[in-house]
């Protein structure tokens, strides 16, 4: 062996071997950064480590047997050792490996520095004063109460979220977990805390047992474990009890001391409490074919209790989505009803950011857009760490075209709940629109293992910068079809084609939409509208969106601040349109958006 590796150093192997490795890890270091910049594919990137990897045994070959002379390339036995040019440059070769290796560290800890400014995972020691609540495990007899089980742990999750000092990971990603029987430790290091709290429930009539244990994620040690009996109306009690349990455990100062309660009542009845439960579940899922029965629900529930706000806050959300995920719903009445709601809510209890978010998002697609941002920002103000209010900001910010401080949004929202699945398609549609599709292929992947049935919104853009034309059209035709239950049922299919694919199937796309508009459709198709400009119909669009109402103006009015939104931006009639729907009355206010300056008082320049 030893003779082996002195013939491996005698013919050079190992330093050239070495030289190929630190130059070829160079070679990939600049292409992973460089090429996002000049929206080069990822796929050449692989084809590059690839291409490297194969290349390094024939390196290593071709080294045995050749050495480079001043009289040109000759067989290694053929060579008298003085006259290697290998080994007389030896030392300097030596000096070459070492500069290419600190070269590429440098490279590989800028990048890491960009995707960690950026929001991308980083490794880090998660504080002690961190904890991530799972979802409690349903033991009723029938196992038909998963609803209330799930509605227990979320309700501690968001009291222990309010004490101060204490990281909670939010609960789309803490959720993700559910039924998947995974390492703590594992799931620890995921969500970037040092504690789990995990329990079961069981519920038989009304009577009710929860057990619940804190594990220390490091070695797996049960810091505290304890069961609680009682019934509906001891809930509260209990949920306080546990809270208390884990705040003294892991050493929580209570800002109003010993008395200050950690749970707070939601509602003095037990049945409006397994109303809002049961709605809860049905709103976190969007499960649009269930939201009658979550506002019938709620409605009952408030009959029950009144002066409930946060049962008020549930309804105004559920109704302001409502238009969006339930074919049939009229938006006028819902939005007025949201109204309502969260007016209730308000005035019942001030410390509820939701009412705000939910009011944001009725004034969005209202198009009272000053109204939208200022109900966002009082969200904000109230509860900046409340992820559902969060969520609408960030979007409201992007759809006003303050592209950059919706994007930080997103961030500040990501690093609370990395896994909610609509937060990751909106930042990774932004990646994307900037060309950084590394980064956007992660988010969207996310939010597709996530279940979100419009991802493929994002991973569309992910495809076709691949040049994977076909997988590109079917991830946007998908889309299409959760976003627009109520087009024709070839239309996803024809619009998606028409945006990505040939000339001839841009034709067959417009003529769609010409067909589709002679229609005079009450409510025009916001994917209609997002397919327009796409195919670059935008003078259409603007007259289409400024003359009638869309069933999705967010799906459309991202894009018009996106690169593909550009030629929209600069039409001569852009100006007169921003006027007209709102735009500029909110930019008055707070300030230009990301591509316009302003020339006087509603006058602005875009591009």
């Amino acid at each position: 062996m030893r003779t082996f590796v002195s013939e491996l150093r005698r013919r050079n192997v190992i330093r050239a071997g070495a030289f190929y490795a630190a130059s070829a890890w160079l070679v990939v270091q600049i292409a992973t950064q460089v090429f996002p910049f000049f929206d080069v594919p990822t796929w050449t990137v692989r084809w590059i480590v690839v291409a490297a990897v194969a290349g390094f045994p024939c390196l290593l070959a071709f080294a045995w047997f050749y050495e480079i002379t001043p009289q040109g390339l000759k067989r290694e036995s053929d060579v008298d050792r003085t006259e290697s040019i290998t080994r007389r440059t030896g030392r300097k070769l030596d000096r070459w490996i070492i500069a290419v290796l600190l070269v590429a560290i440098v490279l590989l800890g800028a990048n890491q520095l960009v995707q960690r400014r950026d929001g991308a995972p980083a490794e880090s020691a998660a504080p002690q004063k961190s904890i991530a609540v799972l979802p409690f495990t349903d033991l009723s007899p029938a196992h038909d109460q998963e609803y209330f089980s799930d509605g227990m742990a979320e309700e501690l999750l968001n009291a222990l979220a309010k004490l101060k000092d204490l990281k909670v990971a939010g609960r789309t990603s803490s959720f993700s977990f559910k039924g998947r029987n995974e390492d703590l430790r594992a799931v620890g290091k995921t969500l970037g805390v040092a504690n789990i709290l995990e329990g079961s429930l069981r519920k038989q009539g009304d009577q009710v047992r929860i057990t619940a244990q804190l594990i220390q994620v490091s070695d797996g040690f049960h810091l505290w474990s304890d069961t609680y009996d009682g019934d509906l109306s001891d809930v509260f009690a209990l949920q306080e009890r546990i809270a208390r349990a884990i705040a003294d455990k892991l050493d929580i100062v209570l800002k109003g001391g010993a008395d200050e309660r950690i749970v707070p009542v939601a509602t003095t009845s037990a049945q409006a409490y397994e109303a809002y439960f049961k709605a809860t579940d049905i709103f976190n899922r969007r499960d649009g074919a269930h939201f009658g029965e979550a506002i019938a629900a709620l409605e009952r529930a408030i009959e029950l209790d009144p002066k409930a706000a946060r049962l008020h806050s549930r309804l105004a959300a559920i109704l302001a989505i409502g238009p969006t995920y339930m074919p049939g719903l009229a938006a006028a009445d819902a939005f007025a009803r949201a109204e309502e709601h969260a007016r209730i809510a308000s005035e019942l209890d001030p410390r509820l950011a939701e009412p705000y978010g939910a009011l944001s998002t009725v004034y969005i697609y209202s198009r009272r857009f000053v109204d939208a941002l200022d109900a966002s920002m009082r969200a904000k103000e109230i509860d900046p760490d409340d992820t559902t209010s969060a969520l609408w900001r960030a979007t409201t910010l992007t759809v006003l075209g303050y592209r950059k401080d919706g994007n930080a949004a997103l961030d500040r929202l990501l690093a609370i709940d990395p896994k909610l699945p609509t937060a990751l398609l909106w930042r990774g549609v932004n990646y994307a629109y900037t060309g950084d599709t590394i980064n956007a292929e992660r988010l969207l992947k996310g939010a597709a293992q996530q279940k979100l049935a419009f991802a493929g919104l994002g991973l569309s853009f992910v495809a076709a910068a691949r040049h994977e034309s076909d997988e590109a059209i079917r991830q946007l035709s998908t889309s299409f079809k959760s976003l627009d239950t109520n087009l024709p049922q070839d239309a996803p299919e024809v619009l998606a084609a028409g945006i990505l694919g040939d000339e001839a199937a841009r034709a067959r796309g417009l003529d769609f939409v010409h067909r589709y508009l002679e229609g005079k459709p009450a409510v025009v198709s916001g994917v209609l509208v997002y397919s327009m400009i796409r195919m670059g119909d935008a003078a259409r669009a603007l007259a289409v969106v400024q003359d009638a109402q869309t069933s999705n103006d967010a799906v459309f009015m991202s894009l018009m601040w996106s690169p593909y939104g550009a030629d929209l931006r600069k039409l001569p009639e852009f100006p007169a349109f921003a006027r007209r729907l709102g735009f500029t009355a909110v930019w008055d206010k707070y300030g230009p958006p990301d591509d316009c300056r302003r020339a006087a008082p509603g006058e602005y320049t875009c591009q």
